[in-house]
């Protein structure tokens, strides 16, 4: 559903430096003076500097995620953290990590040192390919109450109907957007079916270079607000670019350093692409929905233009064609 009131376009209105300092001297936080507004379009991140060094605390989205949700998170990241995996826990403070004030839930998190990766160094996606296995053992040992899980209805149909309700595809467009859309999640559907069941472990599920920091230590993750339970391909296909060869040799880097931890199930991988597919959904559909709030046109200031939808209705049928080709990496 599309916002609809002023209030829910605006979620983050009244959230200004003045709040973000209260909200913090709320749970004791006293900064010194030095709040740095992060790069966040979901939600709100702000970085804090205090007598005792720099924080991180991040304000989230009304209505998108409950409380239980969010301390789901919370839960599976403090587990990372306490199996000596290199995440940003939130931190406990008075024995909670979520706090709310007036309007708002936050957390705090340490605020972390690290650069862009350069997955192409040396052994890069080795090392990634470690670190995931871990963090996904780590998933295995529980499961998610109240996190979504990765399916094909909530990134596929659900953010095709969200799309056909936005408004935002142009009249003369929508049509081809709902045939070739929804073509391409029959494709999807199918390749999920074929692949069979497979296991569902506690995922990052977002698991791109904006959500990773790297320094000497290794790669280190700065973000779950996505955490849901699905496949491990989840966390590894977004490591891999180029061409053909580009993606067999980097799937090789990946899993030779995977299987230092952990045993993939190659049945995953025809799911790299369908996995694709319902990201370049999903992210449509995101946008559509945010589309109220005027950080979103800011950042996509294209994302309403006919030539846009024309570009992205072909690549989703182009992403359709893929499928139907023999998976890459096999």
């Amino acid at each position: 559903m599309i916002n609809k009131t002023r209030e829910d376009s605006r979620p983050f209105a009244s959230l200004s430096p003045d709040v973000v300092l209260d909200a913090a001297a709320a749970v004791d936080i006293r900064g010194d003076g030095r709040l740095l507004a992060l790069n966040s379009y979901e939600n709100r991140v702000y970085q804090l500097g205090t007598d005792d060094g720099l924080i991180i605390l991040k304000f989230y989205r009304r209505g998108r995620w409950s409380d239980a949700q969010i301390l789901e998170e919370h839960i599976f990241t403090r587990e990372l953290a306490q199996a000596e995996l290199p995440v940003a826990a939130p931190l406990s403070i008075g024995g909670g990590t979520l706090f709310h004030y007036g309007e708002y839930r936050f957390a705090a998190f340490p605020w972390l040192r690290g650069r862009t990766p350069e997955l192409d160094a040396a052994d890069s996606r080795v090392i990634l390919g470690r670190t995931l296995a871990r963090m996904h053992r780590i998933g295995a040992l529980g499961a998610f109450r109240h996190r979504p899980a990765l399916t094909v209805e909530r990134l596929g149909h659900a953010a095709r109907r969200a799309v056909l309700a936005s408004g935002l595809v142009p009249q003369g467009l929508i049509e081809r957007y709902a045939r070739t859309s929804a073509q391409l999640l029959e494709a999807v559907a199918a390749a999920f079916a074929a692949a069979g069941p497979y296991a569902t472990v506690r995922l990052h599920g977002d698991c791109h270079l904006g959500n990773l920091l790297w320094s000497a230590q290794g790669p280190a993750f700065v973000d779950l607000d996505d955490c849901m339970g699905g496949p491990a391909v989840q966390d590894l296909w977004m490591l891999l670019s180029g061409s053909g060869d580009d993606q067999r040799r980097q799937w090789a880097e990946v899993l030779e350093g995977y299987g230092q931890f952990a045993d993939f199930d190659l049945r995953q991988l025809p799911l790299i692409e369908p996995l694709r597919a319902l990201r370049m959904l999903h992210h449509a559909a995101w946008v559509a929905q945010r589309w109220s709030d005027p950080a979103f046109p800011r950042a996509f200031p294209w994302f309403g233009e006919a030539r846009n939808w024309e570009n992205y209705i072909t690549d989703l049928a182009d992403q359709w064609s893929t499928i139907q080709e023999p998976p890459l990496l096999l």
